[in-house]
């Protein structure tokens, strides 16, 4: 009969025919067989099941077999022995191999057919040994999965005894290396379902024999708590979380915080993974045991733990928000991770960049389950910006996405916030927990606050953002030096190469630092810019003339003191420079010039005078509201009315307007006085009456149509009005009255500005501080300014016609140039024979400060890489032949550039906190927060080349445009970065240790630095003089 069923199944007959005699072999098992033709039937249907070519001729075997087995029982069991089913799982059948599911489908059909067989008990004692060898080998999950199909059903192959424990942390250990590389939904679902019949099989043993428990769960805990780079356990492992009874979680979690035999780095891997375990679909109570596991060790204090964990993971936990069955387990553990995280905002400030993403997904899904979960997230969120105030850049977004959503009371934010801290003491964590983290995504390092350091931090990264500044800076060759560039040097290289999240400036603040300044107060950062700039310029000049009589030093190698430079300033300011190969960086980067033009309207005589300027102060207009103003003394002025705040002239002799600089000086008026109209003007224009004895009509200075409007009619002014106000004519009358010479008496004269020389990098403060002469201090005037992206500089150089065409600048008369904010009176006939062109300017970064007070608040900057040739900007110069007339194209050419920013182009440095921006939020940051106003800006000449000699950058050994670190400053960075490793390593250890006993307060980075007070005033001890004698406040 074997033959004869061998032949067909081999045979070519028709698929229903074969059936057919199959239907017969079968019917004809009931016949009696001797023992020779029942173990040929036998052993050839083995052969068909195991080796069977397709699945009809597995099917007859197990047919066929089943039929035989059930008649001839006596011969089965002979057949179905121990040697053989020995042979099959340890040496397989044939070319089978042994661990080939196939072969357990075998073995688990035969003990089916010979259960009531006695030989049936010998077969189960050799499965408990085998089965637990098989674990041992760590079986793929499909294999596990069939084993445990057998294990279910026949409970008696389970290892008993001490084996039994052995076999269920073998078996945890098989779930741990399990791995699914498929990504198919099909093989995803099937291999869910083999995971959970292995956690099936684990459950049912610990029911039948509880003392299995413990020990299956300390394998699971030395599992995913292992520290074995070369092994990750699998995330499988959470199908056995369910199965865990919930009342051993309190007793398990007190063993497992308490063990001083489970090291920090130990507990931190099995968190972490715990929360990886959230991916899981189907296992249940994960988020009640991780939750359980982060309180358990927030009772013993492990916070070192817990900040790292939480930092690590936050974002993970986050992620899984977007996934319906894991959802509500990922919201719980993010809540209390965000809410018991209260030391400091970093681990909210991971996920902020993700919510809108989020949000925005799950309303415009409309489902009754979306809208719930947003009303749990928004109060969250809601908890989280509360605590955490004073970061607008990164909030104002949520806060619009959110902002239909309900809001929870004040009461209730406080209430949670206050159950979910670690501990009691939670709010006042020592300052000393602060993670060592690395770089943020930006790329960039922040500077570390040393206490109201502020105004240098966002000082220095707005140079440090000037990209040609900075590279001209690092390729400088001042090895052996100990100069202030060598220490702004040595400051940029740290800046562009450390792996540190926040550097430390100190040797550089002590260097650079004014001498007037009083440590640990507030400054003025304007006052220090022109400070560092002005000591940088003539330490430079120092050394130059000293290396002209010393050939055999090398430039900058010779160390000069604060007081060497001060000695020599008066000697060297005589000759600035006589030619551009003789200008000091700073000239190069910074350096403009200025002529102030002064003609005598009674005799017609004039005078005038060319100075440098490494930065323009703009004066707000003065308004058309405040009747008889002058620039005299503001205490004998009868109108000026209580709490009015004025601004004192320049002290300076008249002869010479260029150094006093009235213009500079001009009235600054309370901003609440600068938003007044004038009754019965126009609402497009306002008059601005800066003496009485100047005609009113004469005086009016008409709006930009174009220029924004406030909400109340009112003009925003932009950075362009403020420009065409300082360099619009201005008649001196009254007190300001011009000394001529010609005439030996003083005289109404008018005076011209016209910069002659524009610089690299224009450097614009706003003067934003006003003197009060009733309390004697400077206020600050909060009115909002327009930035524009891109500015055009008027400019205007001798020159003939015929080199118009050859530059690409726009030839546009500067006395076309539309309305100005602030247009001062200028008689006619006065015109030049000059050549005004508008030189286009990028904006580059933006100083801001926020507060009230020049003498508290806090600094922090915009900015954004600026080279001397955008390619963006080759549309400008393409479209500017367009609009030659009246209108400027840099309306219609700032927006498109705006709306071609990208988001994350634009950098927030706020000391060590760096983040991406945009330039939409530097330029609604006042109007969304209004203490927070734009003080000094740095704008980008755009050339048609890179207009900068001597960089190398085209010798191949600029990277990227950046030049290489010369040995000493690559050396220093190498050892600091392996310093922060080590740092790293020791901190680990030593916070836990600190946190117990720590007391001391933590405040966010970006809060106001503003304690102690002190006086961030630029009278605060003077400061002027050196390379740029344009005055720049107007007190």
């Amino acid at each position: 009969m074997d033959k004869i069923l061998e032949g067909l199944v081999s045979s070519s007959h028709p698929l229903p025919l074969k059936r057919v005699i199959v239907r017969k072999v079968v019917e004809s098992a009931e016949h009696w067989l001797d023992e020779a033709q029942c173990e040929a039937m036998f052993d050839l249907t083995t052969r068909l099941i195991l080796e069977g070519q397709d699945p009809f001729q597995r099917q007859v075997g197990h047919q066929v077999l089943e039929a035989y087995a059930r008649y001839h029982r006596p011969e089965f069991e002979a057949f179905f022995n121990k040697t053989f089913v020995l042979g099959l799982l340890q040496q397989g059948y044939h070319s089978l191999d042994r661990k080939d599911v196939a072969i357990l489908d075998y073995i688990h059909n035969g003990l089916k057919l010979i259960m009531s067989c006695p030989s049936v008990l010998d077969l189960f004692s050799l499965l408990q040994v085998e089965v637990l060898r098989m674990v041992c080998e760590r079986p793929e999950p499909q294999l596990c999965a069939r084993l445990s199909d057998l294990l279910t059903d026949f409970v008696q192959c389970i290892p008993k005894g001490k084996l039994s424990i052995t076999f269920c942390q073998q078996l945890v250990r098989t779930i741990g290396h399990f791995q699914c590389v498929s990504t198919q939904e099909k093989e995803l679902r099937e291999y869910v379902s083999q995971v959970t019949k292995v956690s099936n099989l684990l459950q049912n043993i610990w029911k039948a024999e509880p003392s299995t428990l413990l020990p299956s769960l300390q394998e699971v805990f030395a599992s995913i708590s292992s520290t074995d780079a070369s092994f990750e356990p699998s995330v499988a492992l959470a199908s056995l979380v369910q199965h865990i009874p919930l009342q051993m979680i309190t007793v398990l979690i007190r063993s497992l915080t308490t063990d001083p035999n489970v090291k920090d780095a130990s507990m931190t891997r099995a968190l972490c993974r715990m929360i990886d375990w959230l991916s899981w679909p189907l296992a249940q109570h994960v988020d009640t045991w991780v939750i359980a596991l982060l309180k358990g060790l927030a009772a013993v204090q492990k916070f070192t733990i817990l900040i790292d964990v939480t930092l690590l993971k936050i974002e993970l936990v986050f992620n899984r928000l977007w996934f319906p069955l894991v959802r509500p387990g990922a919201l719980a553990v993010l809540s209390h991770m965000l809410l018991s995280f209260q030391h400091s905002p970093e681990a909210f400030h991971l996920i902020v960049p993700h919510v809108l993403n989020l949000v925005h997904s799950f309303r415009s899904d409309g489902l009754p389950s979306s809208t719930a979960f947003l009303v749990q997230l928004t109060e969250l969120i809601h908890c989280m910006m509360y605590h955490y105030s004073g970061f607008p850049d990164l909030y104002e977004p949520i806060l619009e996405a959110i902002k239909d959503f309900p809001k929870p009371s004040e009461e209730k934010i406080k209430l949670i916030l206050n159950q979910s801290a670690w501990t009691s003491q939670s709010n006042s964590l020592a300052s000393c927990l602060s993670r060592l983290s690395g770089k943020s995504e930006t790329g960039k390092t922040g500077l570390i606050n040393l206490g109201n350091t502020c105004y240098m931090n966002s000082v220095i990264q707005a140079l440090f953002m000037a990209t040609d500044f900075r590279r001209q800076v690092l390729s400088l060759n001042l090895n052996g030096c100990n100069s202030l560039m060598k220490k702004l040097q040595h400051l940029f290289a740290f800046l562009a190469h450390t792996q540190r999240e926040a550097y430390a400036p100190r040797i550089f603040f002590e260097a650079s630092r004014p001498p007037w300044f009083t440590p640990r107060s507030q400054q003025d950062c304007s006052e220090y810019l022109r400070f560092l700039l002005d000591r940088l310029h003539e330490e430079e000049k120092i050394l130059k003339v000293q290396v002209s009589h010393r050939p055999s030093e090398s430039l900058g190698c010779i160390e000069t003191s604060l007081q060497e430079v001060a000695s020599k300033t008066a000697v060297l300011t005589e000759t600035p420079y006589t030619s551009g190969g003789e200008k000091t960086l700073i000239e190069r980067m910074f350096g403009g010039k200025l002529r102030t033009h002064v003609r005598c309207l009674n005799c017609g005589s004039t005078s005038q005078k060319v100075e440098a300027f490494t930065d323009l102060s703009l004066a707000f207009c003065p308004s058309s509201s405040v009747e008889n103003l002058s620039f005299q003394d503001p205490a004998s002025s009868p109108s000026t009315q209580d709490g009015g705040l004025m601004q004192a002239s320049v002290p300076g002799p008249a002869k010479e307007p260029g150094v006093s600089r009235p213009a500079a000086a001009a009235f600054v008026c309370d901003s609440a006085v600068n938003e007044r109209m004038v009754v019965g003007s126009p609402p497009d224009e306002f008059c601005c009456s800066e003496n009485t004895s100047v005609p009113n009509e004469s005086s009016k200075i008409f709006i930009n149509k174009d220029v924004p409007q406030k909400p109340g009619g009112e003009a925003t002014p932009s950075v362009t009005d403020l420009l065409n106000y300082f360099l619009a004519p201005e008649i001196l009358t009254g007190d300001n009255q011009y000394y001529c010479e010609n005439c030996a008496s003083l005289q109404n004269a008018e005076k011209t500005l016209q910069i002659t020389e524009e610089p690299e990098y224009l450097i614009l403060t706003l003067l934003r501080f006003s003197y009060d002469q009733k309390y004697h201090v400077r206020r600050k005037i909060l009115d909002n300014v327009s930035l524009p992206l891109v500015l055009e500089l008027p400019v205007k150089r001798t020159t003939s016609f015929s080199s118009l065409s050859e530059s690409w600048s726009i030839d546009v008369d500067f006395t076309d140039i539309s309305e100005n904010l602030a247009k001062k009176l200028k008689p006619s006939g006065t015109e030049e024979v000059c050549c005004p062109k508008l030189v286009p300017y990028l904006l580059s970064s933006v100083v801001v400060h926020s507060g009230i007070s020049s003498e508290s608040g806090h600094y922090y900057s915009y900015a954004r890489n600026v080279t001397g040739t955008e390619s963006s900007y080759q549309m400008y110069h393409q479209s500017e032949t367009l609009a030659l007339a009246r209108d400027s194209p840099s309306a219609v050419i700032e927006q498109d550039l705006e709306n071609k920013e990208m988001s994350k182009e634009w950098f927030l440095f706020n000391d060590s906190r760096v983040t991406f921006t945009s330039f939409q939020s530097v330029q609604k940051i006042t109007s969304r927060f209004p203490k927070d106003t734009a003080y000094v800006l740095f704008y980008k000449k755009q050339n048609g080349t890179n207009g900068l000699s001597g960089n190398n950058s085209t010798s191949g050994l600029w990277v990227n445009g950046e030049p290489p670190l010369q040995k000493e400053l690559m050396d220093a960075i190498t050892k600091d970065n392996k310093l922060y490793l080590q740092e790293q390593e020791l901190n680990a250890r030593a916070r836990a240790l600190q946190a117990a006993s720590a007391s001391c307060s933590f405040r966010p980075n970006g809060f106001d630095d503003n304690d102690p007070p002190g006086s961030c005033g630029p009278a605060g001890g003077g400061g002027g003089g050196g390379f740029n004698t344009v005055s720049r406040l107007v007190f």
